[in-house]
């Protein structure tokens, strides 16, 4: 048996389109980015302008990079960093690439995403030892001791949800997904029981239902109050209100975290930074 490290931090929570600025800076301008590290293992769940920093901080431990990298879906928010991240182009680093998509492959999103005249370097130029896979909803897998279950959510083109296991412990990445009339229940099934639920909080339900401008229906991204409702069904123990709208200032983020509060006492807003530790049980070494 084997104690580890069960450890989520956050390097880019923002949705859309990065947005630094004075009003930005305390909870984070950087896109979807979140590390998780699972004993020996280490995943990285979605490659926004956060990665580069991500990637920053593990060159500066010394070691050579081996990572497993979860993509939810190929927008651009959640891929923009992977050209940017230093390990990438280093020999010794060993990168697994995961997502789905029902129209491309995954190699062949990555592939578009750098190729001229949009990018100078091509994917298949990059110095590290890269494989691609692809996977969809339902499909479980093993990465070191943690196990990984693929979910779906609601978004235009696809999105893929994952909940990480490691020591009797969980964590479900839930993000660009829009709620139903009702509570996802495949989202439900997914994050029952889950010890942190990490959640698509976008917008407010006024903004939502274009009571505060544009109507956001069918944008494909839900609300704080349908991230409570999630978290209530599934009976989770953490929420994290993620994928903050990138005109949301500190304000306005720190406003929405006080309300879910009163709906749901543990939840917290995303930032920059912010590091939630779990303890894992013990688990039995795989022979």
């Amino acid at each position: 048996m084997s104690y580890g490290k069960f450890e989520v931090r956050f390097w880019g929570v923002r949705g859309s389109i990065a947005s630094p600025g004075a009003d930005t800076a305390s909870v984070g301008g950087n896109t979807s980015s979140v590390e998780v590290r699972c004993g020996d293992a280490r995943i990285l769940l979605d490659a926004g302008t956060g990665l580069r920093k991500l990637g920053d901080a593990l060159m500066a431990e010394g070691k050579p990079v081996e990572a497993t990298l979860l993509l939810s879906h190929f927008h651009w928010d959640h891929i923009q960093g992977l050209p940017f991240f230093v390990p990438a182009y280093v020999p010794t680093t060993k990168l697994d690439i995961v997502g789905g998509n029902v129209r491309t492959s995954l190699r062949e999103a990555l592939v578009h995403q750098m190729s001229d005249p949009v990018f100078p370097v091509r994917f298949d130029e990059l110095g590290a030892k890269i494989q691609t896979r692809d996977v969809r909803a339902a499909d479980v897998f093993d990465i070191g001791e943690a196990r990984v279950k693929v979910g779906k959510g609601n978004h235009p083109g696809g999105v893929l949800a994952y909940r990480i296991e490691h020591g009797g412990k969980s964590i479900v990445y839930a993000t660009d997904t829009e709620h139903f009339a009702c509570v996802d229940p495949d989202l439900r099934a997914l994050a029952r029981d889950a010890d942190i639920l990490i959640y698509d909080a976008q917008y407010t339900p006024e903004e939502y239902a274009g009571k505060i401008g544009r109507s956001r229906v069918g944008w494909g991204h839900s609300t704080y109050v349908a991230a409570c409702e999630l978290a209530r069904e599934a009976n989770v123990g953490k929420l994290v209100l993620y994928h903050h709208d990138p005109q949301r200032t500190d304000a306005g983020v720190a406003e929405i975290e006080e309300l879910s509060r009163v709906l749901y006492p543990s939840a917290i807003a995303a930032r920059e930074g912010l590091v939630i530790s779990l303890a894992s049980e013990p688990t039995e070494k795989a022979a």
